[in-house]
């Protein structure tokens, strides 16, 4: 069983040792000043970000399948703004990569679906299909097999267009909605960003409406077999995938026995769960590809163009756009919650008045947006467990999760006055703490949202069906419950604990599901491991810190690609290192008791060095996953909060060395 201290702190306090070699050099180079200047230049260029009610936003980039999918969405309307759609279109070639068609991720490899999109929205927007991009765009996606290698989600966009049949999609009819809990498949059953996805498309793919397309533009050129001709639409493996092609194939059979009755009964419970969470101006689930189907739903089932509903379901994914004087793109979502309290966390590490004041107008902005009696589907699985979370954006009320939920609690209760924020801690611990699943872990939005066949179905090729727990959540919420170590939290705390312990990989690493990739997943368990544990003594702690400093850059920073969720840790390659993967390892190494290393030394270094002239550092890697292998995020802030915040912690450490 684990050992939990009764009062953990964040980072061990170094034991004073004044030798010559790396300690005596490091706090020279403290007294030096470069990094106190470092520190102060990052902090004033974050609080001139911060907005004046509280909170931080950066813009939050997504591949070149989002702003495509904004252009067919225009064209599926015929609602085409070309002032918008030309910038659109200059993002889309620009983003174009050397192999002739677009990753899902800055310097990823080539990826068929995002190509086709890419392509299909450039030639409806009017690029001739001579164009140079447009040749190699279309040799590149011939060469992968052609348009009906695709998946799912862009089938279904295709078969929307009439660009392939509807035979080439999964049979998910609208009647799924009267399904009882206890069948095999249920919405309750899925992922949050699976359901808000999927009830919109049930009435989509039922009433298959055709875009409305005003230029009959097609895309025949792209498939190696006529769409019509093909028999290969569904290409998945094993017993439980065919068992499901069976279930599909049965269904399109007695599809036209279904009474009308019945279909409308289930058109209007779709309907109804939709307009539910329809989430004013910011959208179905807050998300993108919902807020997309949710709207298109909506002009199928026949609301006016001036229907109330209709005008702010577009508003909402007008307000995702990010548009400059010369190309646009689309964000799939916004993030204040997160990122204000990430910045937050850094404010309170800088340590300085005015961090301190910025810090506690954005934990007053949080607080206020604390979800506590509203409605959410959370409740199906705990129907008497209080809220008490907040959501990633500005308005997501169904849907708060774990993960926002823990790092608020942390800014609140690490605040100067921790005590006016008292009962929201409160709040929040019995509600993550309730949101516990069985294995012990804890997930983004759900509990016990492991029913893993169902990534077998048809419509689950992207293996994002569920969300089950993971390590760096976990990890999150170890992290709140041992810091304020409340007695009634520790048979939570240890089953968490036990789960970590669990997870973490033979070479020391723990997995990260919602950043890139493996330096963040033992980042969040290292630092959840510093509140309860003594450093190095812990072999799950020593493994981990001599993974991190195997695998730092000569340069002295760290960096990761995305190819680690395609290839796991033998991903090829050298990763050049990045200050916000740097800042990951150096704030899990400073968890651990290692302010004297070379490691940690170089690690700071290397952020000082890098730091651009505006205070802040940039790069265009893409920082974390929204599905694994499927769909990739680019966090603007994570340059911005995370190298703050650990040259914060690493000035502080050390000059407490110093002094003692």
């Amino acid at each position: 069983m684990s050992r939990i201290a009764p009062k953990p702190g964040t980072y061990p306090v170094p034991e004073p040792d004044l030798r010559d070699g790396i300690v005596s050099h490091t706090l020279r180079r403290v007294s030096d000043s470069p990094l106190d200047h470092a520190v102060q230049e990052a902090r004033d260029a974050l609080i001139a970000r911060q907005d004046s009610s509280g909170y931080w936003l950066f813009e939050l980039e997504a591949d070149c399948t989002i702003p495509a999918e904004y252009i067919m969405m225009m064209h599926f309307l015929d609602e085409i703004d070309a002032a918008l759609e030309a910038k659109l279109c200059r993002y889309l070639r620009a983003a174009q990569d050397q192999h002739g068609g677009w990753p899902l991720y800055h310097g990823g490899d080539f990826n068929i679906s995002c190509s086709v999109k890419a392509y299909y929205a450039l030639k409806l927007a009017g690029d001739d299909v001579g164009a140079p991009h447009m040749v190699r765009a279309r040799a590149a996606i011939l060469a992968h097999g052609g348009a009906a290698s695709v998946n799912v989600f862009t089938r279904i966009a295709l078969a929307l267009f009439g660009q392939l049949p509807w035979r080439g999609v999964p049979y998910i009819p609208v009647e799924i909605m009267l399904l009882p809990r206890w069948f095999a498949f249920h919405v309750d059953k899925v992922a949050y960003w699976s359901r808000t996805v999927m009830v919109p498309l049930f009435i989509l793919c039922t009433r298959k409406p055709v875009a409305k397309n005003p230029r009959k533009v097609h895309i025949r050129e792209l498939f190696t077999t006529a769409p019509e001709k093909e028999r290969d639409y569904f290409r998945r493996k094993g017993f439980v995938a065919k068992l499901f092609l069976a279930a599909d194939r049965l269904g399109r059979l007695i599809d036209p026995l279904i009474p009308a009755s019945i279909r409308e009964k289930a058109t209007r419970r779709a309907e109804a769960w939709m307009l539910d969470r329809l989430n004013g101006e910011d959208g179905l689930g807050a998300i993108f590809p919902a807020m997309v189907n949710a709207l298109e739903a909506m002009v199928i089932l026949g609301y006016a163009a001036d229907d109330p509903r209709r005008v702010t379901a577009k508003r909402a994914l007008e307000k995702l756009l990010v548009v400059g004087p010369s190309s646009a793109y689309c964000q799939p979502c916004v993030s204040p919650i997160w990122d204000t309290a990430l910045a937050s966390l850094a404010m309170q590490e800088a340590d300085d008045a005015a961090a301190s004041e910025a810090s506690t107008r954005a934990l007053d902005w949080l607080q206020a947006r604390q979800l506590l009696d509203e409605p959410a589907d959370w409740q199906v699985k705990r129907p008497g467990l209080p809220g008490g979370g907040w959501a990633f954006q500005f308005a997501n009320s169904y849907y708060p999760d774990l993960d926002d939920t823990a790092v608020v609690v942390w800014a609140m209760h690490q605040a100067r006055d921790s005590a006016r924020y008292s009962g929201s801690v409160r709040r929040a611990l019995d509600w993550l703490v309730g949101m516990q699943s069985k294995n012990g872990g804890f997930a983004a939005f759900d509990a016990d949202n492991t029913s893993y066949y169902l990534n077998a179905i048809p419509f689950a090729d992207h293996g994002a069906l569920l969300d089950p727990p993971t390590s760096d959540v976990t990890a999150r919420v170890v992290t709140v419950l041992a810091r304020i170590g409340r007695p009634q939290d520790r048979p939570a705390l240890e089953r968490a604990i036990d789960y970590l312990r669990r997870q973490q990989e033979a070479d020391g690493s723990w997995f990260g599901r919602w950043g890139t990739n493996y330096i963040y997943g033992t980042w969040s368990v290292l630092m959840a491991f510093a509140q309860v544990h003594s450093g190095s003594a812990d072999p799950a702690v020593a493994r981990a810190v001599e993974w991190l400093k195997r695998k730092q850059n000569p340069d002295g920073g760290w960096g990761e690609s995305n190819d680690t969720y395609a290839h796991g840790l033998g991903a090829s390659g050298h990763f050049p290192s990045t200050a916000y993967q740097s800042a990951w390892a150096l704030l899990g190494l400073l968890a651990s008791g290692e302010v004297r290393s070379d490691a940690v030394h170089r690690g700071a270094e290397f952020l000082m060095r890098t730091q651009q002239a505006d205070g802040l550092w940039s790069d265009p890697s893409f920082t974390a996953p929204g599905f694994p292998r499927v769909f990739y995020l680019r966090y603007h802030g994570y340059s911005a909060y995370f190298p703050l915040w650990a040259l914060s912690v690493y000035r502080t450490l050390t000059r407490r060395g110093r002094s003692n």
